[in-house]
């Protein structure tokens, strides 16, 4: 293809994201200072912080890169097409959270030997293929968030004289982190409390998901002790059945991920006990700054990046969390 084909083709490329509402200009003349494509898995709340960190931080360099941003709904088609067209377009680093562990393999290849560097947050493709095709990974640790929550379920169980509970688990195990999370949340739940036992263990990841599953489980359990959501639409579904269910004074909820609704859940305190969450913000801002260190030549080898990881586990707290984000973005 001559070069009147491929500026056709890179034209084309980016016609498409303009006509998808994916651009977000960053001031002054469009792409003068960069772009970088950008994705982000769904709408719930930890990806709206994503996207505000993100913003800020590529604002705060002084020299802003445009931002071709899409929501993937956790489709890894949508997700591979959008790739395909800000490789072709050649933007200066592809930053996201990948739908799939596996399937959003093929699209991110696609963009390394495009030339364009990558950035996982969140979540990223298997370590193998990540450490060949990923510049940086920003992650909080998987097995320490949910050891966190494990050891925060042992305590309260503790504090009432429970030895024994029985805690059902929904899960977004689709993707890998989730099931570190589990890893971490049973290894410190039995340290403390042996004799605690897993009676159940099913995806809901959505929160309208998340209640069916956990009504479903309620009733094959009545006698369920507690609910461990791994991502926050599990955490508030868990959280919605069990007061559907009229089970608040026996059954407690232990969850991920801080949004408005948990923070007043928290701060209730009549079912939501803990939460631990990796703020959003704080992960979007990490993010645009390992691109900029990708971009600028600072980070030449795979690197995982440390996001921060907090716990709140008092009513106390959630009403401190809700003071600070009057907008809701965590």
């Amino acid at each position: 293809m001559g070069a009147t084909g491929r500026r056709r083709r890179v034209g084309l490329a980016l016609a498409a994201v303009v006509l998808l509402g994916l651009v977000a200009a960053c001031g002054g003349r469009v792409g003068e200072n960069g772009r970088f494509g950008v994705v982000y898995m769904d709408a719930q709340g930890f990806y709206a912080g994503v996207r505000v960190g993100m913003e800020q931080e590529t604002a705060a360099v002084g020299q802003a890169p445009q931002l071709l941003q899409l929501n993937a709904q956790g489709d890894a088609s949508k997700e591979s097409t959008f790739i395909d067209q800000v490789s072709a377009a050649k933007v200066d680093a592809l930053i996201l959270s990948p739908a799939s562990a596996t399937a959003s393999v093929p699209a991110i290849e696609l963009a390394h030997d495009s030339g364009i560097p990558v950035i996982c947050y969140n979540t990223c493709i298997a370590e193998e293929s990540a450490r060949e095709f990923v510049s940086a990974y920003v992650l909080g640790d998987p097995v320490r968030f949910g050891a966190l929550l494990g050891d925060q379920a042992a305590d309260y169980f503790r504090s009432i004289g429970r030895a024994d509970p029985k805690i059902a688990v929904v899960n977004c195990e689709f993707v890998e982190v989730c099931i570190q999370r589990r890893v971490g949340f049973e290894e410190a739940l039995h340290a403390k409390l042996p004799a605690a036992t897993i009676v159940a263990n099913q995806e809901g990841a959505t929160i309208d998901q998340a209640v069916d599953v956990a009504e479903r489980i309620l009733t094959a359990h009545p006698d369920v002790d507690a609910f461990y959501g791994e991502a926050g639409g599990a955490t508030m579904g868990a959280v919605r059945a069990v007061q559907a269910r009229n089970k608040v004074g026996s059954t407690v909820v232990f969850g991920s991920d801080m949004s408005t609704e948990a923070a007043q859940a928290l701060a209730a305190g009549d079912v939501l006990k803990g939460v631990v969450d990796i703020s959003g913000i704080a992960v979007g801002k990490l993010a645009a700054q390992a691109a900029e260190q990708v971009r600028n030549g600072e980070l030449t080898t795979y690197t995982v990046v440390p996001a921060p990881i907090d716990l709140y586990g008092t009513p106390q707290q959630g009403k401190d969390w809700l003071r600070a984000h009057p907008d809701g973005v965590p």
